[in-house]
């Protein structure tokens, strides 16, 4: 079989794994059914169908100094960035096994020591068919092919470069430059940078678009709020505040009307109503909260606990902690896509070479 014929297979079987997720995570989640039945025998039969579902996690080592990932549709592939020390590597990994599929090794940024432009933040452009990636430790942007892995372009000058995010739909990709108070927005069909959004005193962090109206929210790590960028340069950026300490990481429910902020410093999570601006709530999540993704299907969040290494499932509505699962010794970041959730960890300690893992959060019965 060609690769056009493994990568439609694997789409097909992408769906299949998408609609079996949505079955397994509608019951005891945010949307679980409330039927009632008029028999004994009817309602054993009923809860056993309605039980809250079970959560699998299966895991793998992959390299040292993994930081987050990014989903491919497109090619049914996982993205991974990993840096350590003066070495990097871009990974593309098969999600249904986990294995490495192929290894990506960025530019060298120094011959006498050999350091690359390592990568840290990374979003996938399926329109275009590349991987954006933000370098921190030479403060810039790069791009890279996701049939070939070639490395197509880099941007310099975006202090302490922390995440990208990719607005397929408008054909726009942002950056947040920590150090110097920036959001950067790019081109993605003609790779150039075309605006920059500086807010003055601000550490742009986290950031999440609404696929809708194309407004991007990014978190301000010294400021105690959300900064909204909107898709027109002719827009002032609006400022929503939320009480809180570092804010590092956003998602957004499926309206877009909702934001779920990630406090590492107080073990939070914020629900902002993105229309009044003010915090509807806070959820005690815990110690090290550092990212939060949000199943789109079912509305529920996945919060990613640095201290004590695993993953919550929260009820946003209630703030009810669903699962709180096992994922690695420092968990990183959590990225929810239709083969399921993955979070990645930093479980090696410093400069000790040994390899972090990653794992794939599923639903079972």
């Amino acid at each position: 079989m060609g690769n056009s014929g493994i990568r439609s297979t694997r789409r097909r079987a992408t769906l299949a794994v998408s609609a079996a997720l949505v079955v397994g995570a509608m019951v005891g989640g945010v949307n679980a059914p409330s039927a009632t039945a008029r028999t004994p025998a009817a309602q054993t039969a009923a809860a056993s169908r309605h039980a809250a579902p079970t959560y699998q996690v299966t895991s793998a080592a992959l390299t040292s100094g993994l930081y987050q990932t990014a989903y491919s549709q497109r090619h049914d592939d996982l993205w991974v960035t990993a840096a350590s020390g003066t070495t990097s590597q871009l990974l593309r990994v098969d999600p249904r096994t986990l294995k490495v599929e192929k290894t990506i090794t960025p530019p060298v940024t120094d011959a006498a020591t050999g350091a690359v432009e390592a990568v840290y933040g990374v979003a996938v452009d399926d329109r275009n068919d590349t991987v954006w990636t933000t370098n921190t430790r030479n403060n810039s942007v790069a791009v890279y092919s996701q049939r070939t892995g070639k490395h197509l372009a880099s941007f310099a000058g975006v202090g302490h470069a922390r995440e990208v995010l990719v607005d397929e739909a408008r054909n726009r990709a942002y950056a947040t430059a920590l150090g110097d108070g920036s959001v950067v927005v790019y081109d993605t069909r003609t790779l150039k940078e075309i605006r920059r959004v500086h807010v003055e005193g601000s550490s742009p962090a986290g950031l999440t678009v609404d696929r809708r109206t194309g407004t991007v929210y990014v978190t301000d790590l010294s400021k105690e709020r959300l900064i909204a960028v909107s898709p027109k340069a002719s827009v002032e950026p609006r400022f929503i505040p939320v009480a809180g300490g570092s804010l590092l990481d956003v998602s957004l429910d499926r309206t877009g009307r909702t934001a779920y902020v990630a406090d590492l410093k107080n073990g939070r999570v914020s629900v902002v109503d993105l229309r009044t601006g003010t915090t509807v709530r806070t959820i005690d999540t815990g110690a090290g909260t550092l990212s939060v993704a949000t199943d789109p299907r079912t509305g529920l969040l996945y919060v990613g606990l640095q201290t004590s290494g695993t993953t919550k499932v929260v009820n946003p509505n209630t703030g009810a902690t669903v699962a709180e699962l096992a994922t690695g010794a420092k968990t990183n970041h959590v990225t929810v896509t239709p083969r399921g959730v993955f979070a990645v960890d930093k479980s090696g300690p410093r400069g000790s070479g040994l390899p972090d893992s990653i794992h794939r959060i599923t639903f079972g019965r």
